[in-house]
């Protein structure tokens, strides 16, 4: 027989739904994202925002059993914007890093992604050497290293666009200092910048290159090889949010586990990406 003691004590316990997730979580909460970094995220002619992670969060917040709201902000200060609290989370191809660690606490990772290198099929760019190879600045530091010495006599003097306060950027100011080192606000505006040739390449997150290569009628190319770890961070994406608020980030957890073990995510990944990146544990 239970007891009314008993009765008292179970009460008493924490309530999880179905998916383990604590139900005292907000009921609604608000994620930001940039809304200007196809096929990752963007905005749409009549304003909606849509992309891989757009349809990412939908599913995220159905496992966590919340309502969500995902707005537009702007990459420069999408962190400060969070941190003051106008929204509770970011999802926007953002890398672990650092120096953003000290800022931000990050979800576990849903997908994987290198930096690498855009320029177009008349630039002479196109040919850069070890094409489709993939070097780890922190696993492989001496291979890395190698790479970049031989990577930056063929771009000595070329200009290269980045998307300010993006890996990519941090990247570029501290590997390729023999080049013209631009900054500009948004992806897309990276790639005007190539077709009117203005810039030579641009280094940007590769998953980002699909869509516009796709657009460009055969104008923009992939070059060279691709970077990841060290101060590009450990090559994945994830949620970031406040420090304190830990329930909600073992909450988003749990979430990302459970659509990288359904395949939902990797099903996502490949309908954006044409490839799987979605994080295999």
């Amino acid at each position: 027989m239970i007891t009314r003691r008993l009765l008292l004590a179970l009460a008493a316990l924490p309530v999880l739904t179905s998916t383990g997730l604590a139900a005292d979580l907000p009921p609604k909460i608000t994620i930001a994202t940039e809304g200007a970094y196809a096929p990752w995220n963007f905005t749409n002619p009549d304003g909606t925002l849509g992309g891989y992670e757009i349809e990412l969060a939908k599913l995220l917040c159905e496992k966590m059993k919340v309502q969500c709201n995902v707005i537009p902000q702007e990459w420069n200060g999408i962190i400060p914007g969070l941190n003051v609290g106008k929204y509770d989370a970011i999802i926007a191809s953002m890398g672990v890093t650092e120096e953003r660690k000290k800022v931000v606490a990050f979800s576990k990772p849903y997908a994987r992604a290198p930096n690498g290198f855009l320029t177009t099929s008349s630039n002479d760019m196109k040919s850069l050497p070890d094409a489709g190879v993939s070097f780890d600045l922190a696993q492989s530091p001496e291979k890395a290293e190698a790479a970049l010495t031989v990577l930056n006599e063929k771009i000595k003097g070329k200009v290269v666009g980045v998307q300010t306060g993006s890996t990519a950027a941090t990247f570029a100011h501290k590997y390729l200092a023999g080049a013209d080192i631009r900054e500009y606000p948004t992806f897309d505006q990276l790639t005007l910048e190539l077709n009117a040739g203005r810039i030579d390449l641009a280094v940007a997150n590769v998953t980002v290159f699909k869509a516009a290569i796709d657009g460009s009628n055969g104008t923009l190319v992939l070059a060279g090889p691709s970077f990841s770890g060290g101060i590009l961070g450990l090559g994945t994406t994830n949620v970031a949010l406040r420090p304190k608020d830990e329930a909600l980030r073992n909450a988003f957890d749990d979430a990302v586990t459970a659509v990288n073990k359904d395949g939902s995510n990797a099903a996502l990944t490949k309908k954006w990406f044409g490839i799987d990146i979605s994080i295999h544990e």
